[in-house]
């Protein structure tokens, strides 16, 4: 059975198209895919240049379309493969374009503001802040913590918003979230969705201001979930949402041994898009990647944990929650083991 998997090979992508196509031949090796073709194409970074990646690989047969990665690529290749009944598992989160014969199975980052609340509640926490970004991921992020707090039955007080290519605006709104608290900051737990070295900055900025958090708990997002953070002090005691980190490790040392670098982090995506394929493929029948089976409620397990597709083609993820410590980062409430456990 011939299985397309479109990812950028040119352009600014070109790396990370690279790590997929090896995760997922690397998949099909562990598999034992031997009733499964992978075609690969380039995705070519627009949409015009993915729906003729998805024409060429069409019409040499492919049943099922892994990816491709960006939006605009997700959808000029949904109508191509919509008129050859051809379904797609793509790498985007554009949850716009989900349903119908797109499944998306990038990382939603509302689900992992959804576990980080729930959790937190769980703990005894119901005032909620953020400080984040002026951007779609920052109020992406901040409607989600709305949402996820009322379900919950916190409340959010205080939201600040700086704009993320002004440095300088950083400070201002460190100032403007803690000012007004009488005798604390009125939060005791704080969202902020941003990684990297600007997190790091935020975080310091925040100590050095007199945020007590002995007594605020930080929240992350899936931009927390990387080694060059795990270090920072200013973070110890933060808690963010994630894929269990076991089952992933093992996919990264796999990876390093056998293409002698480290994979990126999406990597993981392609291989658990081509072991998906190798699963349905070797359940038989006339129509291995059907609607139907693709939605299978028991779901699939891969390296980034439980996973299975809703009818609106939306990924649902078992997440577990880490917290930030001096030796890095530990689980401290693991992912479901089934979705029956998943109370988010």
């Amino acid at each position: 059975m011939k299985v397309a998997l479109l990812v950028p090979m040119s352009g600014p992508n070109a790396e990370l198209g690279k790590a997929i196509l090896q995760a997922a031949q690397l998949a099909l090796f562990q598999a034992g895919g031997d009733r499964l073709s992978l075609l690969p194409r380039d995705s070519g970074g627009t949409g015009e240049s993915a729906a003729n990646a998805a024409r060429s690989a069409i019409s040499e047969g492919a049943r099922l379309i892994l990816g491709p990665l960006l939006a605009g690529e997700v959808e000029g290749v949904r109508p191509v493969a919509r008129d050859a009944h051809v379904n797609i598992i793509a790498f985007s989160t554009a949850t716009q374009l989900a349903g119908g014969n797109v499944f998306l199975m990038g990382f939603l980052p509302r689900q992992e503001v959804v576990r980080e609340v729930g959790f937190a509640h769980e703990r005894g926490l119901g005032r909620f802040a953020a400080l984040a970004p002026n951007s779609a991921y920052g109020h992406l992020m901040t409607d989600a913590l709305r949402e996820a707090a009322a379900s919950a039955g916190g409340t959010v007080g205080r939201i600040e918003y700086y704009e993320p290519r002004a440095a300088g605006d950083i400070a201002g709104a460190v100032q403007r979230l803690l000012q007004g608290g009488g005798g604390g900051p009125g939060f005791d737990a704080l969202l902020l969705p941003e990684g990297g070295a600007r997190l790091k900055q935020i975080a310091q900025q925040l100590k050095t201001a007199g945020l007590d958090t002995g007594h605020v708990r930080l929240l992350g997002s899936g931009l927390w979930d990387d080694p060059a953070i795990a270090g920072e002090p200013a973070l110890y005691g933060g808690w963010f949402a994630a894929s269990p980190p076991g089952p992933r490790r093992e996919f990264d040392q796999r990876y390093q041994s056998t293409y002698h670098q480290a994979p990126p982090r999406l990597a993981s995506l392609g291989f658990d898009a081509a072991a998906l394929a190798a699963a349905l493929a070797g359940n038989g029948g006339a129509d291995p990647f059907s609607v139907q089976a693709i939605e299978n409620p028991s779901g699939f397990t891969g390296v980034d944990g439980l996973f299975r597709f809703t009818p609106t083609g939306l990924v649902q993820r078992g997440l577990a929650v880490l917290e930030v410590q001096p030796q890095g980062n530990v689980v401290i409430s693991p992912a479901p083991t089934s979705f029956q456990d998943i109370g988010y």
